[in-house]
């Protein structure tokens, strides 16, 4: 009998969904949306982070302004309780994921003798 690795993977979406995990990080995604302090702060991280992002990949140099506002925002971020709470659960929910990238990548290292002493 065939594995149809697609609904084993809709399967796992479905687990995330319903994991402390994610129901934690979207409860404080909830809460920053709902205070506008809170929102206005992320939204600005958000789009400095883009921005710097979409410099590096068009490999524009980074200007000191660029750095001092990055520097800035995530000052700012960090006195947001909303945000900050937010962030951890993100980083939870980062550590999960990478998690289920061992487990998943597992089978091809196994075959490539990855972290073996062959």
């Amino acid at each position: 009998m065939a594995v149809n690795v697609y609904d084993q993977a809709n399967a796992l979406e479905g687990a995330l969904r319903k994991s402390d995990e994610f129901k934690t990080m979207k409860e404080y995604y909830e809460k920053v949306n709902a205070n506008p302090e809170s929102k206005t702060l992320f939204d600005e991280f958000r789009e400095v982070q883009m921005n710097l992002q979409q410099k590096q990949m068009q490999g524009e140099e980074i200007q000191e302004e660029d750095v001092q506002k990055a520097q800035k925002s995530a000052e700012d971020i960090e006195k947001d309780e909303n945000i900050k709470a937010l962030m951890e659960a993100e980083q939870k929910m980062s550590e999960l994921i990478q998690d289920l990238n061992r487990v998943i990548m597992k089978p091809i290292e196994e075959l490539y003798g990855v972290n073996n002493e062959n």
